[in-house]
């Protein structure tokens, strides 16, 4: 009798040392575990269920933590997978910021230059039109000047100062009209026929000068003076300048004269008096 209650004992204690040893090994999460027991077992009693019990508390609860993890790395994933869509989004609007702000810098400077370009052009053009038009007087300034320089060289030289006359008094002749011998050339012709300068100069005089009636003197480049004396009126006045052949008067009767006629003298240096007829012939004309 006493020997059947120890070996009950003995198999309760085994039973809870499987069922310590099992709890145990659940809460730390072993993947499995077995047991053999040395121990006796009571008769007709199994510890199987309680086992099987345990197992499947421990593989669900695995389960339960694999299934969170899962969810977790899902959760992760996506959460990652975002941040990487938004920072590629932030990125790609910053290119695109730059792209565009290149573009219209880009744009800016293609403006600047064609700017610059057309100014330059504009400029060239206007210079070029100054250029032209300077080139343009220029040339027509050269033209005029060979125009006046050609006139000048047809135009003659020297004339006899009227037309249309006969000579009355040589120089030097003597008579009872002069006060002594005749100082220059007398040109008879019908009052108001043009007296004319017979070469380019300037006049000095032209005012009424006694015996010599309405009076015209012409300084010449080489310091000669020619004089027109007994006119009828004044074409010109002190200070103008006249070419070979331009009008100074028109021949009269003023101061002592018994005729219409031009009374004409040559003065070279504005001195004394000298033969008009040689001076007129060795300047290429004939009285």
């Amino acid at each position: 009798m006493a020997k059947h209650r120890l070996t009950r004992r003995t198999g309760i204690r085994g039973v809870q040392l499987v069922g310590l040893t099992a709890a145990l090994a659940a809460a730390a999460g072993t993947s499995a575990f077995s047991f053999t027991s040395t121990s006796p077992v009571v008769a007709g009693t199994s510890i199987n269920p309680t086992i099987e019990a345990m197992n499947t508390a421990r593989v669900e609860r695995r389960q339960l933590a694999s299934r969170d993890a899962a969810r977790y790395d899902l959760s992760l994933a996506t959460t990652q997978k975002n941040q990487a869509a938004e920072q590629a989004r932030i990125r790609a609007a910053k290119l695109a910021a730059n792209a565009t702000l290149t573009a219209r810098r880009a744009a800016t400077l293609q403006a600047a230059k064609q700017a610059a370009a057309a100014k330059a052009a504009a400029d060239a053009a206007k210079a070029a039109a100054a250029a032209k038009a300077a080139a343009a007087a220029k040339a027509a300034a050269s033209a005029k000047a060979a125009a006046i320089a050609k006139a000048a060289a047809l135009a003659p030289k020297v004339v006899l100062p009227t037309t249309g006359y006969h000579l009355t008094a040589r120089f030097g002749q003597g008579g009872g009209r002069w006060a002594h011998n005749h100082t220059g050339l007398d040109f008879a012709a019908p009052i108001g026929t043009p007296v004319r300068s017979v070469m380019a100069g300037v006049v000095t005089q032209a005012a009424f000068a006694g015996a010599y009636g309405r009076q015209v003197k012409v300084r010449h480049a080489d310091g000669t003076v020619t004089s027109y004396s007994h006119m009828s009126a004044f074409t010109v006045s002190v200070g103008a300048k006249v070419s070979a052949g331009e009008q100074v008067g028109a021949i009269g009767v003023t101061g002592n004269t018994t005729g219409p006629h031009l009374h004409f003298e040559v003065l070279p240096g504005g001195g004394t008096a000298i033969d008009p007829e040689p001076w007129l012939r060795q300047h290429g004309v004939n009285p």
